[in-house]
């Protein structure tokens, strides 16, 4: 059985008063002639969307010294579970020196606690929501039934709002024009006041997951004011392997921000408080970029290491910045990025790259070695797609000769599953692509903005499907739920960084790509979008209804 999922609204009006820095102000011609115009922009670099510049004076790069997030501890750990507890509040903090910003935060910090886990052991997360809005928590990666996935409309109200006085059928008749923005009414929505408890059976491969805001069509700024944090599932025969492990093992959260001339997050949003009207000014629809580089939530760090192999555990976090990493020293060398693993865990075996490119959402596990800089020595981490002080990301100094007894086994994992185009049982096709919404422009799939009441795919528990996706600008399409292989980019194979189990595939400019997975675990109502924060605020979801 081959289906089809094609664009049912025909070419989108044109969009040429639209500027957008980076794609050449020529969204308004793809989004009037389709992909086949968008396709001259291939070879252009992939940056989709507008800088926002800072107002008060940045520090220089690598002074700031590396945070490890901490570990949050679990409450209660009985019967084979674990429970943990967070609480949403706004926080003031220092990211740049001498300079006061306000976040909304889990837990009080940016990013958010980190949960370590293991693979099979259920977690339940209590959120408590004691910012000014309604919030939803979303398990980026995780194996999730679908209640606790954390669908755009499944809000968490916050104490103050007429909501919270209200019975739950009055709430739902308040959905409409509290907390949501668009106006579209959603019958299946959960709401929950104050707290929700997410519960994550982590029936999972070992891999780097994070968890942050998913309210519709407001991700992109709840994000960007903080709400994001990592989540590790670790297991045995990982930790076997003996790769550089402890404190030689850094996760490392990658995001650009702006800051106002208050020392306050700048952002470009309609409405400020983030109450009612979704979206960002006209210059910036294609994408938020900031001009302040944070890792771990501080600016341009450094940190002291050893000459030794490191494991960095790498996200990026960004709104809609894309990175193309390399590790050079000051003089002029590169270091080999050992990829070991992707989005969902272990590569079969490692892929070395002397440069890696990462969307927003993705994650790539990399092994770098140190053993060959002298101490006293630098390395920087670069973006090669980043100009002035958007090419720095951050800085490594090589502190002391050690023993390291690490290594990069050739065989890093044998659990990745393998599926045929012979066992698919159904083709999608699907265009990421500019067109026009009810009330303006926006970003649609299949020629289609979301709507939560729409079911527009539907598949059986345990069916294995092609998906055939392309773009017109750079769209990191993420499917909830499940990971997938990637067949092909542009007919030809994958690249080599789309090695492994991925839950997010960045299509580039013009670029079309085919997947494949088994949608198993669980059955509901999950989503599959674009991971440019800003898209997917602006109608660039879809529904996934699993049976």
């Amino acid at each position: 059985m081959r289906e089809r999922h094609d664009d049912r609204s025909g070419r989108a009006p044109g969009m040429a008063r639209r500027r957008f820095l980076g794609i050449g102000g020529a969204l308004g011609l793809m989004a009037a002639g389709g992909l086949t115009a968008s396709a001259a922009l291939a070879r252009r670099p992939p940056v989709t969307g507008a800088e926002l510049r800072s107002a008060v004076p940045l520090p220089p790069a690598f002074q700031v010294p590396l945070p490890i997030p901490s570990a949050l501890a679990p409450v209660s750990t009985s019967a084979g579970a674990d429970r943990y507890e967070i609480i949403q509040r706004e926080v003031t903090a220092e990211i740049l020196p001498g300079v006061r910003t306000p976040l909304w935060t889990y837990g009080g910090t940016f990013p958010g606690p980190t949960i370590e886990s293991r693979r099979g052991r259920p977690v339940t997360v209590s959120h408590r929501n004691e910012l000014p809005v309604p919030t939803v928590v979303h398990l980026h990666g995780g194996r999730t039934p679908a209640a606790s996935d954390g669908y755009p409309t499944d809000l968490v109200l916050p104490a103050g709002r007429p909501e919270a006085d209200h019975d739950m059928h009055d709430m739902h008749d308040m959905h409409d024009m509290q907390g949501m923005g668009s106006g579209v009414h959603d019958p299946r929505a959960v709401l929950s006041r104050l707290t929700r408890a997410y519960t994550f059976p982590l029936d999972q491969r070992p891999a780097l997951l994070w968890y942050h805001d998913h309210r519709m069509d407001f991700t992109a700024p709840a994000i960007w004011r903080g709400l994001a944090g990592l989540h590790i599932v670790r297991d045995d025969a990982e930790e076997a392997l003996g790769l550089p492990s402890g404190r030689r093992e850094l996760p490392l959260m990658i995001a650009d921000r702006t800051f106002a001339a208050d020392g306050s997050l700048d952002y470009p949003a309609l409405d400020p408080s983030l109450r009612e009207r979704p979206g960002v000014r006209e210059p910036y629809l294609a994408g938020v970029l900031g001009d302040v580089i944070l890792v771990n939530g501080a600016p341009w760090p450094v940190h002291e290491v050893d000459a030794a192999r490191y494991r960095l555990r790498i996200l990026n976090a960004s709104n809609a910045r894309h990175y193309e990493l390399e590790a050079v020293t000051d003089d002029g060398h590169r270091l080999d990025l050992v990829q070991i693993g992707a989005d969902q865990g272990l590569l079969a075996a490692p892929v070395t790259h002397q440069s890696l490119p990462i969307a927003p959402a993705e994650r790539y596990d990399v092994i770098i070695d140190f053993a060959g800089v002298p101490v006293g020595g630098r390395v920087r981490i670069l973006n090669r797609l980043g100009a002035g002080r958007t090419r720095d990301v951050m800085a490594f100094r090589i502190a002391r000769e050690v023993t390291d007894d690490s290594r990069i086994p050739l065989v890093l994992s044998t659990d990745l599953p393998v599926w045929h185009r012979s066992e698919a049982v159904r083709v999608r096709d699907f265009s990421f692509r500019a067109g026009r919404m009810r009330d303006g422009h926006g970003w649609l799939i299949g020629g289609l903005p979301f709507d939560p009441a729409r079911s527009d795919v539907t598949t059986r528990l345990g069916d294995v499907e092609v998906w055939r996706m392309a773009a017109d600008v750079h769209h990191p399409v993420h499917l909830h739920l499940v990971g997938f292989r990637v067949l092909s980019r542009g007919g030809r194979p994958p690249l080599p960084h789309d090695a492994g189990l991925k839950d997010t595939i960045s299509l580039r400019p013009g670029e079309s790509a085919e997947i494949i997975t088994r949608f198993d675990g669980y059955r509901g109502r999950y989503l599959f979008h674009c991971h440019n924060a800003e898209h997917e605020d602006m109608g660039m979801m879809a529904n996934l209804e699993i049976i």
